[in-house]
């Protein structure tokens, strides 16, 4: 059987306030490529039209207009452009809109023709639906904070440095990051000796929630730290890698919970509730061990440095 259509719901830019929506702008374009210089002014007020003000490293300059309304019209921007041009920076090199609405072709023809009748000499108008794609394709770390409920900064200078680390992170130092989750005894400690089976599979259910949604804790459930996910990761065909690890410790789990509950592997008759101890046959030892072994060898083909420790 095929397996059912899965749908990802739109970003709703209309529930987002003016603040909001700007702050939103601001992290991904701090997060999207590094600048001289980037400064939020819509969040104090008397913006004189510059949302978001930058220069990039090569010195060129961008104004960042913010509009989320139910539709977007060219006055709405000639009047923007012409406070624009009276503050003390002046004429910006590139002017952007980002909506949270579409943009009719009528409207993108006018603004064009304007910014370049007023010295501008470039242009570029996001619909929501395109700021969106553009979310979604470089920046679902932000997608995930901003939209999905996770914390996120408030303050102007805490989103530049949240945007400029998400943004500096590549492919190989998540991998390198998460080989450390592979770097440890569950992973390495002969099945037959393990001395604690519980614990042994809370470290595969830990790494499994870190590899699919980040979020590290200790055993005890405390939160340590927020990682990258698999779905941060640029390359697709490391995602999908990525993901047949997460498939084979799943299995490995799935497989030790079955043993347990058919008592292939059976718990000590000594009735210590904080008895550690289990018994199994050589053969369901092995079993394990080879589903384990699998796990690692698939996290090797997604990153090749790492190397398994070996007891």
């Amino acid at each position: 059987m095929s397996n059912p259509a899965k749908y990802v719901h739109p970003i709703n830019f209309s529930g987002f306030s003016g603040a909001q929506f700007e702050r939103l702008v601001f992290a991904f374009h701090a997060h999207s490529e590094p600048w001289e210089s980037l400064e939020w002014y819509g969040q104090i007020g008397a913006d004189l039209g510059r949302d978001i003000w930058g220069i990039r490293k090569s010195g060129e300059s961008v104004c960042i207009q913010c509009v989320n309304r139910k539709s977007l019209e060219f006055t709405k921007i000639k009047t923007d452009l012409a406070k624009i041009l009276k503050s003390d920076h002046g004429i910006p090199q590139q002017f952007r809109v980002v909506a949270g609405c579409e943009i009719s072709a009528r409207t993108r023809d006018s603004v064009h023709k304007h910014t370049k009748s007023i010295g501008i000499s470039s242009c570029d108008l996001w619909s929501g639906s395109e700021f969106e794609e553009f979310l979604r394709r470089d920046a679902g770390s932000i997608v995930r904070r901003f939209v999905d409920g996770e914390a996120f900064p408030d303050d102007p200078q805490e989103l530049l440095r949240f945007g400029r680390q998400a943004g500096r992170v590549t492919d190989q130092q998540i991998l390198s990051q998460y080989a450390k989750l592979f770097d440890r005894a569950a992973f390495y400690t002969p099945i037959s000796i393990e001395s604690n089976l519980q614990d042994f599979k809370q470290a595969i259910t830990d790494t499994i929630q870190v590899l699919g949604t980040g979020i590290r804790k200790i055993r005890d459930g405390d939160f340590i730290e927020q990682l990258p996910s698999r779905h941060d990761l640029k390359g697709q065909a490391l995602r999908q890698k990525l993901q047949s690890v997460e498939v084979a410790l799943a299995r490995l789990r799935g497989r030790l919970d079955e043993m347990v509950r058919d008592e292939i592997v059976k718990r000590c008759n000594c009735n210590d509730p904080k008895c550690h101890v289990y018994f199994m046959p050589h053969q369901a030892a092995s079993e394990l061990e080879s589903l384990r072994s699998e796990v690692l060898s698939r996290f090797r083909d997604v990153y090749p440095p790492f190397r398994p420790a070996t007891w």
